[in-house]
């Protein structure tokens, strides 16, 4: 094998290896969801039904991981979103905000790990229950199996569930990526005895 052909055939060697690493990382990046506040019937509202808790319980059903994206369904002039600290977020102080949205729908990617906490601006908006903490995990793993999983919300005799997990992929990402990883080992190994090969060949 002539010198010029080795530095083909090991240029089109890291080639694959490249794109297949690439592929990796497009799955695991392909993990984020969609979650819209409240549901798709109550949405972001003031005095929601089943009161303050309304929200907490929405977000107890689901596990929200970095990058995740919530999206706050309302009409522009109506509601709005605040993100708050903590002390604020607890005392319904919704004029110290960190960020204000006035223009609905709004999505807001939950870009770092740990709490939120989100609120309606307008006046008596927050104390009447528009009001949403969610924790931020980085372990795509820990998302809640069906078995696990809390019951759907209902808000009361007779009405409509709310609030029941997309469906999601993101379970069955790692698998994959863990089969594209075992991939990557097996056609790199390949290669490498096919580079051996034809070394010794030459040899």
């Amino acid at each position: 094998m002539t010198h010029t052909n080795k530095n083909m055939f090991q240029t089109k060697n890291t080639t694959i290896f490249i794109v297949i690493i690439v592929v990796t990382l497009s799955l695991q990046t392909s993990e984020a969801e969609d979650y819209t506040v409240g549901g798709d019937t109550v949405g972001w509202t003031s005095f929601p039904p089943g009161g303050s808790s309304f929200y907490s319980k929405w977000a107890a059903n689901f596990t929200f991981n970095l990058n995740d994206n919530l999206v706050f369904n309302y009409e522009s002039g109506s509601h709005s979103i605040v993100i708050l600290n903590k002390a604020n977020y607890e005392k319904c102080n919704v004029n110290d905000d960190i960020q204000t949205f006035n223009k609905g729908p709004t999505k807001i990617t939950l870009d770092r790990t740990g709490d939120f906490y989100f609120s309606c601006s307008l006046s008596g908006h927050c104390s009447s229950g528009q009001k949403l903490s969610v924790k931020v995990t980085d372990n795509a793993s820990s998302d809640i199996s069906p078995a696990e999983a809390p019951p759907s919300l209902s808000t009361g005799p007779g009405s409509t569930a709310i609030a029941t997990p997309p469906q999601s992929s993101a379970s069955a990402t790692p698998m994959a990526a863990t089969f594209t990883l075992l991939l990557i080992t097996i056609v790199f190994n390949f290669f490498s005895i096919l580079n051996a090969c034809f070394d010794s060949r030459r040899d």
